[in-house]
């Protein structure tokens, strides 16, 4: 692995450790995670791993450029993969319907099957946290088999409802807040994404792994969840 330190603001650098994204790359990002939360201590501002790379904002008055990218190659040039494991894994109920999934028959007639095989598919394996971003707590996961791949809406929803549990490409996500949005939309969840205990942090982390299961409309509804119907897709 040849990592890369590239400068992208006075006090922030992107630390890029591959060029694709890999599954097997998460043991490297959350290695790199720990082991530079722990070098830059105090010093540092935010670390933000992704699926490739990871951006590191340090605070510039108590530390220097040189000093900062001394820090991230010690740092490399020791480090091991952490095992995936010791994340957590997460059981995600989802009511699969398309009163809540209106895409699930776009899903289904791109890949050649019927609706009830492409819950059969999401729900049969487990998907990586690779990264946090577009709104508080939106998990970015995968990855999705290939035969389930399926691109972005060309028109993204004006208002997509919380819990809305979808697919682009190969990655899938839950939508924790209600916003417009393009993924396919296959179903809804009533899962808590966030942990009060924990000042609202977000419940899923990167390098955890998401399980999603099918549940019955009653159960959903027991859960808590919001039957209201989405609109489909423009």
């Amino acid at each position: 692995m040849v990592a890369q330190i590239e400068l992208t603001a006075m006090d922030v650098l992107m630390v890029r450790l591959f060029d694709a994204i890999d599954e097997a790359n998460m043991g490297w990002i959350v290695a790199a995670d720990r082991a530079l939360r722990e070098a830059f201590g105090e010093e540092l501002i935010d670390l933000v791993p992704s699926y490739t790379t990871l951006m590191l904002h340090y605070d510039a008055l108590r530390l220097d450029h040189d000093e900062a990218i001394g820090r991230i190659q010690r740092v490399l040039e020791r480090l091991e993969p952490a095992d995936t494991g010791l994340g957590q894994c997460h059981e995600v109920p989802v009511w699969y319907d398309l009163s809540v999934g209106p895409d699930l028959t776009r899903v289904a007639e791109r890949a050649g099957i019927a609706v009830d095989e492409v819950v059969r598919r999401h729900c049969g394996r487990d998907y990586y946290v690779f990264a946090l971003g577009f709104a508080p707590g939106y998990s970015f996961m995968g990855l999705v088999e290939e035969a389930l791949a399926t691109p972005r809406l060309k028109t993204p929803r004006r208002r997509v409802a919380a819990g809305s549990v979808g697919i682009a490409d190969r990655q899938t996500a839950i939508y924790p807040l209600t916003s417009p949005g393009g993924w396919n939309i296959l179903g809804r969840t009533a899962f808590p994404l966030f942990e009060h205990a924990r000042r609202g942090e977000p419940l899923l982390r990167p390098g955890d792994r998401v399980r999603f299961k099918s549940i019955s409309r009653e159960e959903f509804v027991r859960q808590g969840g919001d039957t209201t119907v989405l609109e489909r897709a423009p």
